[in-house]
């Protein structure tokens, strides 16, 4: 027995995510242009840039993280040392594969590196309760440096 959904003004979009994706995607398959919905597709396809964008300024930001606990969080650096540059290494293979699968964001990751550099200086001063003036306020190194993976602070 099928379920009808109730009569409303709302698209199946709006009332069953998972199910418009299947129906858009048949669509799709059958070349069935027709009855597609074009307005609610448009916008899922751009999201999935902005989401790639989103992924990459975090990874970016937690390697420069990390980068800065290695390099100016002494109290704490012999006990985490080791785990600080696995997260290290982990984060620059992210960046590179997401990179490597969408090479047109590496400008924009050109574009945000300074901003990450500084939240990701916040948040390590909070995280290490270290006045905010004990990391310096221009990046550490290049874009290029932070990403090879043999460079370290």
């Amino acid at each position: 027995m099928v379920t009808e959904l109730p009569k409303t003004n709302k698209s199946l979009y709006e009332t069953d995510y998972n199910l418009w994706i299947l129906e858009t995607v048949k669509k799709m398959q059958c070349r069935d242009v027709e009855s597609l919905d074009w307005e609610n597709l448009i916008d899922e396809v751009l999201s999935l840039s902005k989401s790639d964008k989103r992924k990459l300024e975090s990874l970016l930001m937690r390697l420069i993280e990390h980068l800065l606990k290695l390099g100016y969080w002494e109290t704490k650096k012999e006990r985490n040392r080791n785990h600080w540059k696995g997260e290290i290494i982990n984060f620059r293979k992210q960046i590179k594969r997401l990179l490597r699968d969408s090479p047109s964001l590496k400008p924009y990751l050109s574009s945000v590196f300074k901003e990450c550099y500084q939240d990701a200086r916040d948040v390590v001063s909070q995280i290490s309760d270290l006045p905010i003036s004990t990391f310096p306020e221009q990046p550490i190194a290049t874009l290029e440096q932070l990403l090879d993976e043999d460079w370290l602070p």
